[in-house]
């Protein structure tokens, strides 16, 4: 079965939009969870403007799915994975400024760094998962890299959906057959939606999880969050 992780991130941002605690971010993961959702993923970046640190720190203790981290592996954020413990953890390779991940990683090039990090994080018993285009080159080095899952970066094939749905998922399903070939489980996430996500895992059923924010809470304001989780766990049947 695919799970859905819903990335919370961008309740985080309405909140910081007035301050205060309106929405309540803590009450939406835990509603999250009632309401059908297998996992929670969270993104802190640098300058906190949507999930801030103490917020990881206290969904922690809250949360009965899987709780998911995702980030670039600073100083900073290794040592917030490290004391959180969370039960995965996703290297991205965002720059401090950007607004959201854009591109996966070069796993060739950043082999030795991810490396020590798949160790790091493996000897404290936390799952990893490393960011990656659809690339099978750069699936194989995550491979040598030790990484437990990758997770595939699926705004490309989002973009192509609505012009041509096949040729749009071919470089994704032989993305995804490398990474079972390789003996990984299989993520995916960045602009999936409910009118793509059914085809995408229609052509890839052996998915792990896949991680979904920003279109799920836009769908959550017409829809309401229990019946568009409900709606989202649909197209993973």
């Amino acid at each position: 079965m695919t799970k859905l992780s819903v990335n919370i991130n961008k309740v985080a941002t309405i909140r910081n939009a007035r301050g205060g605690n309106n929405p309540d971010v803590e009450k939406v993961a835990v509603d999250c969870e009632t309401f059908g959702a297998d996992g929670i993923t969270v993104h802190p970046r640098p300058d906190e403007r949507h999930i801030r640190y103490k917020d990881v720190y206290a969904l922690r203790p809250l949360l009965k799915t899987e709780f998911n981290i995702e980030g670039y592996p600073s100083d900073e954020f290794i040592d917030l994975v490290m004391k959180v413990k969370p039960h995965q953890v996703t290297l991205v390779p965002d720059a401090p400024d950007q607004i959201t991940s854009n591109s996966g990683w070069d796993t060739k090039t950043n082999l030795g760094f991810l490396s020590d990090l798949m160790d790091r994080f493996g000897e404290a018993g936390i799952r990893t998962s490393i960011f990656v285009d659809a690339d099978v080159e750069m699936i194989e080095y995550a491979a040598r890299a030790g990484a437990d899952r990758v997770e595939l970066y699926t705004e490309p094939y989002a973009a192509g959906y609505k012009k041509n749905p096949d040729e749009a998922i071919a470089p994704f399903v032989e993305a995804a057959l490398a990474v079972r070939k390789m003996g990984m489980g299989l993520n995916a996430g960045h602009d999936l939606s409910l009118e793509n996500l059914e085809f995408f895992h229609r052509n890839i059923p052996w998915l792990d999880e896949v991680s979904i924010g920003h279109a799920l809470i836009c769908d959550a304001l017409y829809l309401g969050l229990k019946k568009t989780i409900e709606e989202y766990k649909n197209c993973l049947l």
